[in-house]
C-alpha cells in the first residue's frame, strides 16, 4: 500500500455522492481534473479549522471541491464558485443539489477575472479562497483575492508543481511559467504567511496577514 492509497482509506474517504462525480465527468467527456480525494479532505479541514463563513472558489468542474468545502461550513456559511463553462457549472450543480448543498453553494459563469473585477467593485470579503483553474492566470487571481480577503483570510491553489512541469528548467510554457511566478509571490510576497504542501500535486496554503 502507498501513502496515498493509506490516506484514501483512512483519512480521505469519499461518500457516494463523491465518487459518482468521476463517472459523471466521464460520461459528459469532460476532463477528469478534480482534486484528488486527500486534498478535498484537506481543503475540508482548513475550511473547519479557518472558521470561514464565505469561501470563493475559482474554477468549479464538477463540483468536487464545491461539496468538500461546502460541508465544512457552518450552517449560515455560504460558497460561491466561478466557472466559465456553463457545462461544467450545469453539471457541478446537478452534483450539489443531490449532496442536499444548494442552499450553501452557488455558481456565476463567465470570466474569472471579470467576475473579480465584478466582487471588488461590490466590496465583496471572504475568509476563504480556492484557486485551481486556468495555470497561466494563477498570479493575477492570487492579487485579485488578496484584495478580496478579509483580515487573516486564508488561500489555497492547487496543482503547485504541475506535474512537476516546474522543476524543467527548459519548460517555458504559459501555464508552467504562471505556477512559478506564483510560487514566487507566496514565498516572497509580505502581505502573506505561506507554505507548499506536498499533498497531491502541490497545494499551497497562504494566510493573508
Amino acid at each position: 500500500m502507498t501513502r496515498e492509497e493509506y490516506v484514501r482509506q483512512w483519512f480521505a474517504r469519499e461518500d457516494e455522492r463523491l465518487s459518482s462525480i468521476s463517472e459523471g465527468l466521464s460520461e459528459r467527456g469532460m476532463p477528469q481534473i478534480s482534486v484528488p480525494p486527500q486534498v478535498g479532505q484537506m481543503l475540508h479541514m482548513l475550511v473547519k479549522i479557518s472558521g470561514a463563513h464565505n469561501v470563493l472558489e475559482i474554477g468549479g468542474l464538477g463540483g468536487y471541491s464545491a461539496i468538500w468545502m461546502a460541508r465544512a461550513l457552518p450552517a449560515d456559511g455560504r460558497l460561491l464558485s466561478l466557472e466559465v463553462n456553463p457545462d461544467h457549472a450545469a453539471f457541478a450543480e446537478e452534483n450539489v443539489k443531490k449532496a442536499g448543498l444548494s442552499s450553501r453553494i452557488r455558481y456565476r459563469v463567465g470570466d474569472a477575472l471579470d467576475s473579480l473585477e465584478s466582487l471588488e467593485t461590490e466590496g465583496k470579503q471572504f475568509e476563504f479562497f480556492f484557486i485551481d483553474a486556468d495555470k497561466e492566470s494563477y498570479p493575477v487571481y492570487l492579487e485579485k483575492v488578496i484584495h478580496l480577503s478579509s483580515p487573516g483570510a486564508i488561500i489555497a491553489l492547487d496543482n503547485m508543481f504541475f506535474h512537476d512541469r516546474i522543476f524543467d528548467e527548459e519548460n517555458r510554457e504559459d501555464a508552467v511559467e504562471g505556477i512559478r511566478r506564483t510560487n514566487k509571490r507566496l514565498a516572497e510576497d509580505h502581505r502573506l504567511d505561506a507554505t507548499l504542501l506536498t499533498i497531491g500535486d502541490g497545494l499551497a496554503v497562504a494566510r493573508v496577514k
